[in-house]
């Protein structure tokens, strides 16, 4: 032999993979959330992308940039009070080496960094799924909504039943109803409710609803304490005169 020495295949590898560029980067998301990022300090190689996902529960957030090289960005320029909905999602290429500081104008305390590398980055790589909101955005249901009868007299309503997915408040806005279906608002009515059927007086009098004679149109809605509203459900009745 000559005395060339030969590298074993695994020696081989280790030494490939040392002498590499960096392959760990790629395109990546930062959560927002908690008045924090998630992670503080991202790096990525040139042409890649950062973003941005606001998860809740607090939303009003911007991305900002405040180094030299990142002022050209802003995720909300034209306010200095930013919000946005939940899973609303920010991005951006990075196409020069080097560290780029952002904060939240609302919140500067809120504020990350972005190391971008000289390495050539896969601009096409996936970044990942968005992470699990922290809020709670699911509409509540409001069903079997029944009234003991249609018609009733006097000013302490009628009977009814309502089932709700969660608690919360239960509102019902009584429009009058006329001749040709024209109908006026006549005030309204709140009730703080639970979980499942909850037993209540539609059409009483109370101090937004004077209960007078008429024929009635009741628009029920359901909002949960998150504030999320259900779909509503209308039912009709008419309060006749005496009693």
């Amino acid at each position: 032999m000559s005395g060339r020495r030969i590298l074993s295949l695994p020696l081989l590898i280790a030494c490939t993979l040392v002498l590499a560029p960096n392959a760990l980067a790629s395109n990546t998301r930062v959560s927002i959330s908690n008045y924090a990022w998630a992670p503080k300090q991202v790096h990525i190689d040139l042409d890649e992308k950062v973003t941005w996902d606001w998860l809740g529960p607090d939303l009003a957030h911007s991305v900002t940039g405040t180094s030299a090289n990142a002022r050209q960005w802003d995720s909300d320029p034209n306010t200095d009070a930013p919000y946005h909905r939940p899973g609303f999602s920010y991005t951006i290429q990075f196409t020069q080496p080097g560290a780029y500081s952002f904060i939240c104008k609302l919140h500067p305390f809120v504020r990350g960094e972005v190391i971008v590398s000289s390495n050539p980055g896969d601009p096409n790589s996936d970044p990942g799924p968005q992470a699990p909101l922290r809020i709670d955005v699911k509409k509540p249901t409001l069903s079997k909504v029944t009234l003991k009868s249609t018609r009733f007299s006097g000013s302490k309503g009628v009977g009814m039943s309502a089932k709700l997915s969660e608690g919360g408040s239960l509102e019902a806005e009584y429009y009058r109803t006329g001749a040709g279906g024209k109908r006026s608002y006549s005030g309204y009515a709140e009730w703080k409710v639970s979980g499942g059927i909850n037993r209540l007086k539609l059409g009483a009098r109370w101090k937004h609803f004077k209960a007078a004679p008429g024929r009635y149109e009741a628009v029920l809605r359901a909002t949960d304490r998150a504030a999320n509203p259900s779909k509503p459900v209308a039912r009709n009745f008419t309060i006749v005169p005496g009693g």
